[in-house]
Formats: C-alpha cells, structure tokens, sequence
C-alpha cells in the first residue's frame, strides 16, 4: 500500500499576528497574497482564513486603483524581482 504524503499544516499569518485591519497602503504585508505577476493568490495556496482573505482582496483592489501596485507586469519584468520597487 502506498503511504500518504504528508504537507504541512497551513495557518493564517494574520491571525497569528492579530491584525484586525489590512490596509490598502500597506503594501509590504499584501505582497504576501500577490503571486510573481501581482496576482491574488487563493486561500488554499497563501493559508489565510476567509476573514482575512476577503479583507485583502478589498485592500489590494483599492491599492490597484490608487496605482500602489500594478495590475499586470510584463513578462520581461517577471525575470527581475517584482517586489523590488515596493
């Protein structure tokens, strides 16, 4: 019989951290739920409790529309870091 694979327990950082407000101008602490082309990433991949995951969606579409963070990037930009000018 085949053994099962075992995966680490994922947990929700800002519970962890206790934050009970995200903000949209708080870029370092969404770039957590951005992948390498500034999507969202979805719960199952990043950890986060429905809560919180709902609240960072809401502060990254805000911080999108102010232009904190980029809507899409280019492929040549993904090479380079993309957390690098935040």
């Amino acid at each position: 019989m085949a053994e099962k694979r075992k995966y680490s327990r994922k947990y929700c950082k800002y519970t962890e951290a206790k934050v009970e407000f995200i903000d949209y101008k708080d870029t370092a602490m969404l770039k957590h739920a951005l992948s390498e082309r500034f999507k969202i990433m979805p719960r199952r991949l990043t950890g986060t409790s429905k809560k919180y995951q709902e609240m960072v969606e809401v502060a990254i579409k805000r911080a999108r529309h102010v232009a904190l963070i980029p809507y899409i990037v280019d492929r040549k930009e993904v090479i380079n870091n993309p957390f690098e000018g935040l």
